[in-house]
């Protein structure tokens, strides 16, 4: 077996796997199972989120390869990025990634394996390789309505902890996976102690400028949201990313606009650039309170799904609320 390189933090590595010893080990996978019989060494993660999880467990000499790109990689994850070979910005072909010969496959959305995305996952079962979906798009979530899915059940971040830790057990680095997990859980105390930004009102807006993505209550954004007291102006809706026309945003009148800025070219109003010019030029929201006094939050496409970066969302969505003057 590979040797394991070390964690980020530069402490010892551990076993690769033990010579297998403790396998097979089996993990839920969104109403199934993934089940592996010794700590993978080909694997393929075919969403950034899951990407950036692996790479954060330092497992980069053990990745095939990546697909489905919305931002570019986090900063302290470039190095072992370059390492891995991107298979397409966007779906790589089910030719493409078999090529790499995998032995795992790991995705953020059910969509990614599913018709439309990469491959059934039936299909990648068939030919013997595990897939490994995150709980946290299907976890109390029912996506069978059709858009991007409605939540049943409010999402929290324990949810993105439970993924940390079925990869770090997949792949026997589980005090890697502890490690990451309280990082990231020290991170967020810092970031909402002794914040209270209750009077304070958000949208989040995704993509789109003829018909918007707007987050619903109880995604990724929801996380954000609550861990500041704040209020999301769409939380009378359980509908993960419902599109909302900009009369109804202009009626909620925000506080502020947390915009993401996404890298990708596949919708209107992409990068936050766009939408800034957007929402100061177009007549139904150029006189929103938000636009008028420039409260605007950017936030990368990862950071508002459930991911290792929705931290990243809490810390700078707190420092705009802070900036501007909203919370006590």
């Amino acid at each position: 077996m590979l040797a394991l390189t070390a964690c980020g933090d530069g402490s010892a590595p551990e076993s690769a796997g033990r010579s297998a010893a403790g396998y097979p080990v089996t993990v839920a996978s969104c109403g199934k199972k993934a089940e592996v019989k010794a700590p993978p060494q080909r694997a393929v993660s075919l969403d950034q989120g899951s990407s950036e999880i692996l790479l954060s467990l330092g497992l980069a000499d053990r990745m095939a390869g990546t697909g489905t790109w919305t931002d570019p990689v986090l900063t302290n994850l470039a190095k072992d990025n370059a390492k891995v070979e991107r298979l397409a910005d966007r779906y790589p072909s089910l030719e493409k990634v078999l090529a790499k010969e995998p032995d795992f496959v790991s995705a953020s959305f059910l969509y990614t394996v599913g018709k439309g995305g990469v491959a059934d996952r039936a299909k990648f079962t068939e030919l013997g390789v595990p897939v490994y979906v995150s709980p946290s798009d299907c976890a109390g979530k029912d996506n069978d309505g059709g858009g991007d899915g409605k939540r049943v059940k409010t999402l929290t971040m324990d949810t993105v902890y439970d993924e940390v830790r079925d990869l770090a057990k997949v792949f026997d680095v589980e005090q890697r996976g502890e490690r990451l997990i309280d990082g990231m859980k020290r991170r967020v105390a810092r970031a909402t102690d002794d914040i209270d930004a209750s009077d304070a009102s958000l949208l989040y807006w995704f993509a789109n400028s003829d018909a918007p993505y707007m987050a619903g209550c109880c995604g990724a954004p929801g996380i954000i949201t609550r861990e500041l007291g704040a209020k999301n102006v769409f939380d009378d809706t359980r509908e993960e990313w419902p599109q909302i026309n900009w009369e109804t945003v202009a009626d909620r009148d925000p506080d502020v606009l947390v915009l993401g800025d996404l890298t990708r070219k596949s919708q209107s109003a992409e990068s936050a650039r766009a939408k800034i010019k957007f929402l100061e030029s177009n007549p139904a929201t150029k006189n929103l309170t938000a636009v008028k006094k420039k409260r605007y939050v950017l936030l990368s496409g990862q950071a508002m799904n459930p991911s290792i970066r929705t931290v990243d969302g809490i810390e700078q969505v707190a420092a705009g609320l802070r900036k501007f003057g909203l919370v006590t």
